[in-house]
């Protein structure tokens, strides 16, 4: 097992800056998650840390020593990408002890580690199929046992699900959260689905146009974003945004007036606003309430999702596109319907003019 830590890690290329003063302490054994959206700079992080990219300026250390220079084999790392980029004339055994006989070791060395791999990832009984034979999910898991035959201290995984159809990446994310259970070791994966994000994560870190806006646990980053960028990206449905006006403020609370003339109250710190600041409400879809009088608005229904488990309802209203919320899927409503949503003010987000978030409280409590 061992320690990663990046140390104001920069990438650029032929001046273009991609990634800037990355500063990250991965503990031994932790699952990180690199997440953000397209070109934000993850993937490209990932392959630094595996020396597949070279480092533009900082230090990259692993277990106390310091690879910036370290070719990948030398480092103790082992990558899974997003292709499983399997021998097709090789059998599931071959392919995932290929690289252990290249490194000389013995025979009976390779099929102990061969089958303890393939036992792990309940492939044990498919050694003799070739990759045409099996589903996306066996590949990516013969994929998986060619890195854990090499018994490294770091895996590195680039966006090992994105191939994969919505029910198998579902299962696949309980198989990635039962390996990093039975190996403990370090793990760092990059994904822009931030579902798999929340549910696999240790800590999180959210990436955006090359720096890194926010590290901490899933639900410290759902409950308390530093700004829009994570409150937007964090959450499904994202949260909604809602322009508004500071009407007064104290260390405790914030109230503000929407478009509609509407006051809100929210449970803040004053965040140094005074009366009149133009800032953002933000209230995400399940906090809330059809038929609340606590913090209330008048809306018409303009679009109903029916998912069964949950129904989520659109609305239109001044000072953003639409607002959504998220609802028993034994609501009854429709598009038309007039209806009051109301939220609790300790579910409720404030932003400033440059996005930084306002203060909340340490946690919610009902």
């Amino acid at each position: 097992m061992a320690e990663v830590r990046l140390e104001k890690v920069g990438k650029a290329y032929e001046g273009a800056v991609v990634l800037r003063d990355v500063n990250l302490d991965i503990k031994d054994g932790e699952f990180i998650v690199f997440v953000g959206p397209s070109g934000c700079g993850k993937s490209t992080l990932l392959r630094m840390i595996a020396g597949l990219e070279e480092i533009s300026s900082g230090t990259l250390s692993i277990d106390g020593k310091r690879v910036n220079e370290l070719p990948p084999a030398e480092r103790g790392i082992a990558m899974v990408f997003q292709s499983y980029a399997l021998y097709p004339h090789m059998n599931l055994a071959e392919n995932m002890s290929f690289g252990l006989k290249l490194a000389g070791m013995s025979q009976l060395e390779i099929d102990n580690a061969v089958a303890n791999a393939a036992k792990i990832l309940h492939i044990d009984h498919l050694l003799d199929r070739k990759p045409k034979d099996l589903s996306g999910g066996q590949r990516q898991r013969v994929a998986i046992g060619r890195a854990i035959v090499r018994k490294p201290g770091v895996f590195l995984f680039d966006e090992p699900l994105s191939n994969l159809d919505a029910a198998l990446r579902v299962r696949m994310r309980y198989e990635f959260a039962k390996l990093h259970e039975d190996l403990k070791r370090t793990m760092i994966y990059v994904t822009h689905d931030q579902v798999e994000a929340m549910t696999l994560a240790d800590r999180i870190v959210v990436l955006s146009a090359g720096r890194v806006e926010q590290v901490g646990a899933p639900l410290e980053l759902y409950e308390h974003p530093v700004n829009l960028f994570v409150a937007g990206f964090i959450g499904s449905p994202r949260m909604n945004f809602i322009g508004a006006e500071v009407v007064s403020a104290t260390d405790r609370e914030v109230r503000v007036r929407l478009a509609t003339n509407e006051e809100v109250t929210c449970a803040t710190a004053s965040h140094h606003a005074s009366a009149g600041d133009k800032v953002t409400l933000g209230v995400r879809p399940e906090h809330f309430h059809v038929g609340a009088d606590t913090n209330a608005l008048d809306v018409t229904v303009t679009f109903v999702e029916s998912l069964g488990s949950s129904t989520e309802a659109y609305f239109a209203f001044p000072g953003t596109e639409a607002i959504s919320c998220t609802l028993d899927g034994r609501t009854l409503i429709r598009q038309g319907d007039n209806v009051r949503l109301g939220v609790a003010p300790r579910d409720t987000y404030l932003f400033d003019a440059q996005g930084v978030a306002f203060p909340r409280p340490a946690r919610a409590v009902a």
